[in-house]
């Protein structure tokens, strides 16, 4: 039973202080003390209490650890054997920073959560993101460490902020490039003579023939290549729950082929085959869009465009994931947007250029 003790405070007013007390044999397991301005709410706290304290397991969850929720994003990122991403580090960095992530965990509500999306002033998307990675650290925080975490919490929240706009996904890109964009982004990189340039061209080539991301095409060696199947190992590919070993074996058009064996012939038979940094290759190739006049296309854009063309050459579903390494058939949704049938390279002069007979790949597998 809870008790209810009168003070007399120095202003004259007097203070109700609710105190529960759990023993077991004559031993206080458990003790809480709440201090109300009036007898009613301090006798109704108490009987509250009383019920929640009464339901099974609520004694072992008050013994469990309940550090700020910064030391639980702190344990996170440290004991995670899985590399984090620059983004979401970034994210967590900052979450952490904030005075909502100084307060105990099991003392932040959903209410607090909805309040925290709202107050990011950013786009739905990147406060969908936040939340996204915040809810990583409910799920793991209990059935990990023991600590007071409850994910409901946080599934709550994100359904209130999806409810109310305050959280989305991200907007999915639909740009491709144009041949007349392409044509002028590899007579731009010919004019480059330099000795250590990028070989920007078979690059941008790659990219849409083989559908690979700009930080997959950097780790790829001579030593992935199968040539006989045709395919080659894509190392840490890109995945919602891995990146560092996650190692995909892809299969290869004729013309990522064509274009590996060529780099093959005319660099050692070893190592990397496009031994180039990835953030270089990004910033090579946005320079010269915006010096080109080329308006909003990413480096990325080139492997929606070498899917998509896929589709557009009549490939089905499995021969494509074959390819791209997707997983699932949502992953791939977004890339059947056909624009066109047949294959739009067919008679791109780029290719014979480099050694690649353009509409190699016009069939799709058996």
């Amino acid at each position: 039973m809870g008790t209810i003790t009168k003070r007399k405070r120095a202003d004259g007013s007097v203070a109700h202080m609710a105190r529960i007390r759990i023993k077991d044999g004559g031993v206080v397991m458990h003790s809480e003390t709440e201090t109300f301005d009036r007898e009613a709410a301090a006798k109704l706290w108490i009987k509250n209490r009383e019920t929640d304290l009464a339901k099974p397991g609520a004694l072992e969850k008050l013994k469990a650890p309940d550090p700020t929720f910064a030391e639980a994003i702190r344990k996170y990122i440290a004991e995670s054997r899985k590399a984090i991403g620059k983004t979401k580090a970034q994210v967590l960095n900052s979450v952490a920073a904030t005075p909502l992530a100084k307060r105990r965990g099991s003392t932040i509500t959903s209410a607090d959560w909805v309040q925290f999306a709202k107050d990011l002033g950013v786009q739905p998307q990147t406060a969908g993101n936040y939340l996204s990675h915040i809810s990583a650290i409910y799920q793991l925080a209990r059935p990990a460490w023991g600590y007071q975490l409850d994910s409901q919490v946080i599934d709550d929240a994100r359904k209130v902020c999806k409810s109310l706009g305050l959280t989305s996904r991200s907007n999915q890109r639909e740009r491709r490039p144009t041949l007349t964009e392409l044509d002028k982004l590899m007579e731009h990189f010919g004019r480059v003579k330099r000795k250590d340039a990028i070989p920007m061209r078979e690059i941008i080539c790659y990219a849409i023939f083989s559908t690979r991301r700009q930080e997959e095409i950097t780790r790829q060696t001579f030593e992935d290549l199968d040539e006989s199947h045709p395919d080659i190992w894509v190392r840490d590919m890109k995945h919602p729950g891995e990146k560092v070993g996650n190692d995909v074996r892809c299969g290869l058009t004729p013309e990522a082929l064509a274009l590996i064996v060529n780099r093959r012939k005319s660099l050692d038979q070893t190592g990397r085959i496009f031994p180039h940094n990835g953030d270089s290759i990004s910033r090579a190739f946005t320079d010269a869009c915006a010096l080109l006049g080329i308006e909003e296309l990413h480096f990325h854009d080139l492997r929606h465009d070498g899917i998509s063309r896929l589709f557009e050459l009549g490939w089905n579903i499995p021969n494509v994931a074959g390819i791209s390494g997707h997983r699932t058939w949502n992953s791939l949704r977004r890339y059947t947007h056909i624009r066109e049938r047949g294959d739009k390279y067919h008679a791109w002069p780029w290719l014979y250029k480099l050694g690649v007979k353009p509409a190699a790949a016009a069939a799709a597998p058996i």
